[in-house]
């Protein structure tokens, strides 16, 4: 049996996610009581194999006296037989604040008193300690709806093994570092092919800013020393029950370094763990 909670600010994508676990088998619920989770299990557990897998929205609607009480609801969870694990999504708030203006609905914490941007701003501070709870946080600024859909099949429904499963993720520093990254690594000391102007229009998957990259000692190293504290500390992160790691490799713009090292250690790491992935934050707009 398994309950998944899925929880983030208003906007995010939580609906998007629920359609999608319910069109693979899942019973959902949403926005349920925090107060009420206990219940819940207890009713998972006499249920038995007629419930097996199960996800709950849990949201700011909740009162945030209720809110405050999900660490010590998990921690009694985690004493029965029921695999309790978080499902975090967030954007930032500018974004935020965009798709509530397109869409007009209104913010669940909006008042007359309170406006759009000071609900976004307080529903963050709300749900701060159950993101810090979160097995796995999403970033959804970047992200369409079908994006978020097909992120939610590999990332989460996608890995249904206990092994530790791996996303590279290439970005650029100037489009801002991928809140949602576990491990971030700056790679801009690399020699920059964008100063070649016949590399320019090129990336990273491109093979003539492979053989760039490739020739050179210092990138060559650098992979060695990622792939090295990768190897030594991944065992350590599975122990920690982390079923999904999202290691950012980022430069200046996101196209050629980051996205060439994403490419081979995702190849290097597919060799030793059964659920690898690869994604170029900057070559999907």
């Amino acid at each position: 049996m398994k309950l998944t909670i899925i929880s983030g600010r208003s906007g995010s994508g939580k609906s998007t996610v629920l359609h999608v676990l319910e069109d693979h088998g899942y019973y959902c619920i949403d926005n349920l009581p925090a107060s009420l989770l206990p219940a819940l299990a207890n009713r998972i557990s006499e249920d038995g194999n007629d419930l097996p897998l199960v996800a709950v929205s849990i949201d700011a609607r909740n009162v945030s006296e209720d809110l405050e009480k999900v660490p010590e609801i998990l921690t009694e969870l985690k004493n029965t037989q029921i695999s309790t694990q978080i499902l975090f999504l967030d954007a930032n708030s500018q974004t935020l604040l965009r798709r509530f203006n397109e869409s007009r609905r209104k913010h669940p914490l909006s008042t007359e008193t309170i406006g759009l941007r000071e609900a976004i701003n307080f529903e963050s501070d709300l749900l701060e300690h159950i993101s810090l709870l979160a097995s796995l946080a999403i970033d959804t600024s970047n992200m369409s709806l079908q994006t978020l859909r097909q992120t939610v099949k590999e990332q989460f429904l996608g890995n249904q093994s206990s092994a530790t499963a791996l996303l590279f993720q290439s970005f650029g520093f100037k489009h801002g570092v991928p809140v949602d990254a576990d491990i971030v690594y700056d790679v801009r000391c690399l020699p920059n092919p964008y100063w070649d102007a016949s590399l320019r229009s090129l990336t990273g998957l491109d093979k003539p800013v492979a053989d760039f990259l490739g020739a050179d000692a210092e990138v060559t190293e650098m992979l060695a020393d990622i792939s090295y504290f990768l190897v030594k500390w991944l065992p350590n992160f599975e122990a920690n029950n982390r079923s999904y790691i999202t290691i950012a490799v980022g430069c200046t713009g996101g196209q050629h370094r980051s996205v060439y090292l994403c490419e081979r250690l995702s190849q290097a790491f597919a060799e030793k763990l059964a659920n690898v992935q690869v994604r170029h934050r900057e070559l999907r707009k």
